[in-house]
């Protein structure tokens, strides 16, 4: 699974921005419309501490009427922590 790269705090503006278009209260709002993601991992994609899923992204600018191309934003291929965390997981055994 890709996950999408934003700028430095572009990830919370594309979540305002969402709200907005979809005239939600809140981001919470944002669940009505059919997303199954639990309300505090939304949160943690809108604070920006996780990296957000391209069928999560690709489904808020479908429901947003968002212009993907006119974001800007990268990609990064599903597997770029599982190195890193097993390494760490081996030097913790010993």
């Amino acid at each position: 699974m890709r996950r999408v790269v934003f700028r430095k705090g572009n990830q919370r503006e594309f979540f305002d921005l969402a709200i907005l278009r979809t005239d939600s209260p809140s981001l919470r709002g944002l669940l009505q419309f059919g997303i199954e993601v639990p309300y505090s991992t939304l949160k943690n994609y809108y604070n920006g501490l996780r990296l957000l899923p391209e069928d999560l992204f690709l489904d808020l600018c479908e429901i947003s009427r968002i212009e993907v191309s006119s974001l800007g934003v990268s990609y990064s291929e599903g597997n770029w922590g599982q190195v890193i965390g097993g390494k760490n997981g081996k030097r913790r055994k010993t």
